[in-house]
């Protein structure tokens, strides 16, 4: 018996549909909270040794967080070509702004305190701030226009055509949802300084965090109410093939109010995302108000898992659709990889990633603790 026949086709789309969701998920899980400490560096530090103290709380991790975001990009490549092939054609100037400021987080923290001057400090401080919002934004964006459908089309030798650009990318419903992920990081990030901080700094954090929470659970909902009441989704109307060739064109689709809640109605059990979406914001809200440092963090943690799978429950078995030509949407069964480079991935992944949980949990391990204030002003201990 040849093995990947172990796993039948329509399984393995399945376990990588679920396998991308666990990846974006471990990535706004762990690099949500750097991201979201420099969002805050502004308004949380009032001072330079104020500011090395929330750089330094995430200087060790922040390279080990954006594996996760590599693994998720690699994994999209590999596992649907196509997804990656529109998502990354037709969303490439946002990737572009995104990657841009991904890119110039780490000049910062190694170019920042190389000097004494207050000016020079002060620009790679506005760098580090613009690098955390910016891919926090620019991530929601891209999932509110996902919710809505991109413009995007097959022609007949199956040449993807992406017929949109980057400013219509910005528009309110998914500016919106920009807003909820900013929020959701930038609580986590409150959370995390929290947690590794003292003194102003920590305090600083807390408040800004609640406040943070507080619209985390707001802007949620409204979403969640615009979503349900003016946007429409997508519904497959054909006989779905789940074990046939990666061909997008050969279904039929349509676009119907309130499609997406129809998952949440004929599998109640979907509903966990969206209720951990809720009752992690309140309880990261209720430990920052109680200065329950862990359980801020996990909490916050709960929130960002609960509402990234909540778009997953609520759209499958769609990953991408087509708002100019719904056939052409990409679905968990029309466009992933062979039958057998999913088995092989499936081999890979097993093996790596408990090996990158293992190790990112020892280096948070060896790392439990705050910052030592003091050994930052004596300029020993740290690295920023």
């Amino acid at each position: 018996m040849i093995l990947h026949t172990l796993l039948d086709y329509d399984t393995l789309r399945f376990i990588w549909w679920a396998l991308i969701g666990v990846l974006l998920v471990g990535f706004a899980v762990t690099d949500g909270f750097d991201l979201g400490s420099g969002m805050l560096l502004p308004f949380a530090a009032r001072n330079d040794v104020e500011r090395r103290l929330v750089i330094n709380s995430v200087g060790p991790v922040w390279e080990g967080n954006q594996v996760w975001l590599i693994l998720g990009g690699g994994a999209v490549f590999a596992a649907w070509p196509q997804l990656y092939a529109v998502s990354f054609s037709g969303f490439y100037l946002a990737m572009f702004v995104v990657l841009s400021a991904l890119i110039l987080r780490p000049v910062a923290f190694k170019f920042r305190s190389k000097r004494e001057s207050p000016q020079w400090r002060a620009r790679w401080d506005g760098v580090l701030f613009f690098s955390g919002l910016v891919p926090a934004l620019i991530f929601g964006v891209a999932v509110g226009n996902v919710l809505q459908g991109v413009p995007f089309r097959f022609a007949t030798d199956m040449h993807i055509h992406y017929d949109g650009s980057f400013l219509g990318l910005l528009n309110p419903f998914a500016l919106l949802c920009g807003l909820v992920s900013v929020a959701m990081m930038a609580m986590h990030g409150a959370a995390w300084l929290q947690l590794k901080t003292a003194g102003p700094v920590a305090e600083r954090s807390r408040r800004y965090g609640m406040v943070a929470a507080a619209a985390t659970i707001v802007l949620y909902a409204a979403a969640g109410f615009w979503m349900a009441s003016a946007v429409g989704g997508y519904r497959i109307t054909s006989v779905v093939d789940t074990v046939g060739p990666s061909n997008p064109l050969l279904k039929s689709v349509e676009l119907q109010a309130g499609a997406w809640f129809a998952n949440y109605a004929a599998h109640p059990w979907t509903l966990a995302a969206p209720v951990a979406g809720f009752a992690g914001a309140l309880l990261a809200l209720v430990g920052l108000a109680l200065r329950r440092e862990l359980l801020a963090l996990l909490a916050g943690a709960l929130g960002i898992a609960g509402i990234i799978l909540s778009v997953g429950a609520s759209m499958f078995p769609f990953i991408l659709p087509s708002s100019i030509d719904p056939r052409a949407s990409l679905t968990v069964w029309d466009s992933s990889s062979s039958h057998l480079t999913l088995f092989i991935m499936l081999v890979v992944t097993a093996i790596f990633i408990p090996l990158i949980v293992a190790y990112t949990t020892w280096v948070y391990h060896v790392l439990w603790g705050k910052v030592d204030e003091k050994a930052i002003r004596e300029e020993r201990g740290h690295a920023y």
